[in-house]
């Protein structure tokens, strides 16, 4: 089964009957995959784990600094769950496989993918819609370029990554069909130095707008980009064109910490329910949309609101694949 949850109704609980009645004290944890301080996707979850402390008042505990590998994922959350919390959320589509071995096991602790697509008997993925934003930063790029040559730059191969790609080149392809799109992912999230190559090198192929979907390695991107004159960056996650006005056009925003809130909000409202996937895009402003630079023309605003627009009235289909030719070094 599959919801899309709006603003008002992340904020006011689900119609749905209730699987769990928290009573006494409240505890949420967090697995994740990465630093929790990387600046980008992971520091994202966490800061949606301090507003669930801060505003449903869960006690919290998490795990950070987790490689993304199946083995050290699945002894991270059976550590997690050996202390009986109400609620494990982990952190990343990369978890799907090690949370669907572990659940079997704690039938008593619910567990939340954020940005997954998996469910089971007490498992319910909750997701973020970032490829709607990536379809409108990819819009963006093709009406912004001036060298008919856009990049696209990812760690590693999570169905969100590959879904935020695909967005983006469909985005691009909506409003500058003839641009040449180069896209690799590199193989890591975090560094800083590959970040740095990559981006030198389709700079040097010829892209003036790059999109990144990386985490504590995009600041090896923010390097490359400050060495070179007339190319621009398009982030994901958060505002990125507020810290370096020199280098970013705008940012693909997906409040990735919005999806472990609303299931932790629906664990507390006694709403959750498992073998679900609730989706949460821009219909919820709060949660997806585009933020572009101030000095990008009006017209070009009022174009890609229109767009938007037509995402969430459903007359534009964002379409997730790409199947054609990646960028190597």
């Amino acid at each position: 089964m599959i919801r899309k949850v709006g603003y008002m109704v992340a904020l006011c609980g689900l119609s749905l009957s209730p699987s769990l009645a928290v009573a006494d004290a409240f505890e949420v944890a967090m697995l994740l995959p990465g630093q929790k301080d990387d600046g980008g996707f992971m520091e994202a979850g966490y800061r949606g784990l301090e507003r669930i402390e801060a505003e449903l008042g869960a006690e919290i505990s998490y795990e950070d600094g987790i490689a993304p590998e199946p083995d050290a994922l699945e002894a991270a959350l059976r550590r997690l769950a050996d202390a009986g919390p109400d609620l494990i959320i982990a952190h990343g589509g990369q978890n799907s496989e090690a949370v669907m071995t572990v659940a079997a096991d704690y039938p008593e602790v619910l567990f939340s993918v954020t940005q997954g697509d998996v469910t089971g008997d007490n498992v319910s993925s909750y997701e973020v819609l970032q490829e709607q934003s990536a379809w409108l930063a990819g819009a963006a790029a093709g009406l912004l370029t001036q060298s008919g040559v856009v990049g696209h730059i990812s760690g590693i191969r999570v169905t969100p990554g590959l879904k935020g790609r695909g967005g983006f080149y469909h985005g691009l392809q909506h409003t500058r069909p003839d641009a040449d799109f180069l896209t690799i992912f590199a193989g890591d999230q975090d560094d800083v130095s590959l970040a740095h190559d990559v981006a030198s090198a389709q700079i040097e192929a010829g892209a003036d707008i790059i999109f990144t979907m990386l985490n504590a390695g995009r600041q090896g991107a923010i390097e490359a980009m400050q060495e070179a004159e007339g190319v621009w960056q398009f982030g994901n996650v958060r505002e990125w064109h507020e810290d370096y006005p020199e280098v970013f056009a705008g940012s693909a925003i997906a409040n990735v910490s919005m999806a472990g809130f609303v299931a932790a909000e629906a664990v507390k409202q006694g709403s959750w329910s498992s073998g679900e996937v609730v989706r949460i895009g821009l219909e919820n402003p709060e949660a997806v949309r585009l933020s572009l630079a101030p000095w990008v023309e009006d017209d070009i605003v009022a174009e890609l609101d229109r767009l938007a627009a037509e995402i969430v009235e459903g007359s534009i289909e964002v379409q997730t694949s790409y199947d054609a030719e990646e960028f190597s070094l």
